[in-house]
């Protein structure tokens, strides 16, 4: 299939779950963000939607995927596409700065049907998981991953680090571990790690999915010294299998969602803040089985 004609196919799967969902799915938006990454579609795995609960998520569906080759920085075909707007910010230096001086694996990209183009991961080979002490060297990375780093530490997710993805439009950076300690799941140890960042008390939800997460990941940003957000997620390929009741919400939204491959996946996350919890749903248009999950 020619890169136009893949692009084509996303634009129709995203205008069709935008459709579905009562959004509004702008061409103009939409159109530029394919346009830029058209040589990925052939070998981008996954492809997925994803949709979250709470007021600071109505009205927007995300699409994400992952590019190729995976040696190629997507960032800088943002900026020439004027995806997103040139900054003197660090954010704008800190993909840059990973990719001197890390391995790089692979790279994916995140955007919404409403709010654009959003953020880009960087991620590592599952075999080598990189060490957080080395990354808090990074000219560019916001001071309080440094000022956390003793919380990493004590709960053994120091090299542990499988993705960072640095969000454009809202200027944080999301830390991703993977082959996370499984007493990092346990009720009591939730508990404990929220109340150490001071985050509010984790719900029944929270605690129930801790038991069937398969890695966590913070937020954080360049204007405070705090953790952000503290969130999981579990996999699944049958939504009724899950330790908790999925929302209408995210159920309408799981329904609406074309799908292009033989077995559907989905990854539903829960997020702590200070603001409170809430939940997310991704859900894949097409999923390769190798593929490393997150949300």
């Amino acid at each position: 299939m020619s890169e136009t004609s893949e692009a084509d196919e996303i634009y129709s799967a995203v205008a069709e779950t935008a459709g579905r969902l009562g959004i509004a799915c702008s061409r103009d938006k939409v159109w530029p963000i394919l346009s830029a990454y058209g040589d990925a579609f052939a070998h981008a795995m996954p492809l997925a939607f994803r949709m979250a609960t709470g007021p600071q998520h109505a009205g927007d569906v995300d699409c994400r995927f992952i590019t190729h080759p995976k040696d190629q920085n997507p960032y800088p075909a943002a900026l020439s596409a004027g995806l997103t707007p040139k900054t003197d910010h660090p954010v704008g230096a800190l993909l840059a700065d990973i990719e001197e001086r890390f391995p790089v694996d692979g790279y994916g990209i995140d955007f919404g049907v409403v709010s654009g183009f959003t953020k880009v991961y960087a991620g590592f080979a599952p075999a080598g998981l990189q060490k957080l002490s080395e990354l808090i060297d990074i000219p560019a990375m916001p001071d309080s991953l440094a000022g956390n780093f003793d919380f990493f530490a004590r709960h053994g997710l120091d090299d542990k680090v499988a993705f960072v993805a640095v969000d454009y439009l809202h200027r944080t950076v999301n830390v991703y571990f993977n082959d996370v300690p499984a007493e990092c799941f346990e009720a009591d140890r939730v508990r404990q790690m929220l109340r150490e960042i001071g985050l509010p008390e984790p719900s029944d939800r929270m605690l129930r999915l801790g038991s069937r997460a398969f890695g966590l990941y913070t937020t954080l940003n360049w204007d405070s010294p705090t953790i952000e957000r503290f969130s999981f997620g579990v996999t699944t390929t049958d939504l009724s299998s899950l330790p908790v009741t999925v929302e209408p919400q995210l159920e309408t939204f799981a329904r609406s969602v074309p799908y292009g491959g033989a077995d559907r996946k989905f990854v539903y996350g829960v997020a702590a803040a200070a603001e409170g919890e809430y939940c997310k749903l991704e859900t894949h248009y097409k999923w390769n089985p190798g593929a490393v999950a997150f949300i």
